[in-house]
């Protein structure tokens, strides 16, 4: 047997474990808000399907996948069609190097909990982050509509803007764990969480997070009493299914990212490290959901002034006050 060959199955059997898994909590993450939605605002929520509802999810698969899939008259058709894939697909990339562990010892062979550990993880995040642009402009351009386009270009603008504040927010993290290697960064925080030392980067990450994956109350591409349903207004079956799909991966994603650049990653007491991971990612939507509950939606104006000029010049500070206490720290200051 070829060297190549055992590795390599191994990578094709951690991304169908992981894809698998993704795809699983993204189903019932949609039911996991609608409840908590649902008890924040003292109503039920879903409960018919299935005990406590739980067979809702499914229901609702089942709905979009039988659903009649419209391609509008008008519409470029190709670019119509591959739009939802483009944003689906870049979230659920985002996640192959995010470490879920310190590794597994099986036959005297050390397994990576991480499908691929590249020394510039960080780039590759951002990289993907900002290909899921195109997802979003394409799929309101290519619909022919209005309505689709303003939120297209809402979103595009959203994204791109906050994109900045987002990747500024990362560098004092760099700067402490000396790499752009996800897995040195959860490693750089085996005595404290980077959450303790720079609180600033992780507000100013947080919010942009929340704004890149058009949350409320940064639905601004959305905003159904302006535009319906936004850049994907002209949607409808699987096809929409693949945006909502990507919406949620996307918050698995970033409390993934939040876990590792800020709270230790897969690092915590008493339980196994997946369960450490899986608890902040866990946390993180729930405080997302919460926001979504609890906070009015922005004015669009507002929305742009908070990304421009405030986190961006925040972030800026941030970086210079950090590189300062790193090197007074060290006696070059």
């Amino acid at each position: 047997m070829h060297s190549w060959i055992p590795g390599f199955l191994c990578l094709l059997i951690k991304l169908g474990i992981v894809l698998a898994v993704l795809l699983l909590v993204a189903s019932y993450l949609v039911w996991v808000e609608r409840k908590l939605l649902a008890r924040f605002q003292v109503r039920l929520g879903p409960n018919r399907v299935g005990w406590f509802g739980l067979l809702q999810p499914i229901a609702d698969s089942i709905k979009m996948i039988t659903k009649e899939d419209i391609v509008p008259e008008a519409a470029d058709r190709t670019l119509f069609l591959l739009a939802p894939a483009v944003v689906a697909i870049t979230a659920l990339l985002m996640f192959a190097v995010v470490p879920l562990g310190p590794g597994l010892t099986l036959g005297g062979q050390r397994i990576p909990l991480v499908i691929t550990d590249i020394n510039v993880g960080l780039l590759y995040v951002f990289a993907l982050s900002s290909l899921g642009v195109y997802g979003v402009a394409i799929g309101g351009w290519a619909s022919n509509s209005k309505f689709a386009l303003l939120g297209g270009i809402r979103g595009a603008a959203q994204m791109i803007s906050y994109e900045l504040s987002l990747g500024l927010s990362l560098v004092p993290v760099v700067m402490m764990a000396r790499s752009f290697s996800l897995v040195d960064i959860v490693n750089a925080q085996a005595k404290y969480p980077f959450i303790l030392v720079a609180p600033v980067s992780f507000v100013i990450f947080f919010i942009s997070a929340m704004a890149e994956s058009k949350r409320i109350p940064f639905d601004l591409p959305e905003a159904e009493n302006e535009l319906g349903a936004g850049f994907h207004t002209e949607y409808s079956g699987m096809r929409f299914g693949l945006f909502f799909l990507g919406e949620y991966v996307h918050i698995q994603v970033l409390g993934a990212l939040i876990a590792v650049f800020f709270l230790g990653g897969w690092r915590g007491p008493f339980f196994p490290p997946l369960v450490w991971l899986f608890i902040k990612i866990m946390g993180v939507a729930f405080v997302m959901i919460w926001m979504r509950a609890t906070l009015p939606r922005l004015r669009y104006d507002q929305l742009m002034a908070l990304g421009w000029k405030v986190l961006t010049p925040a972030a800026l500070v941030n970086i210079v006050m950090t590189g300062a206490v790193m090197l007074y720290g060290s006696g070059q200051l």
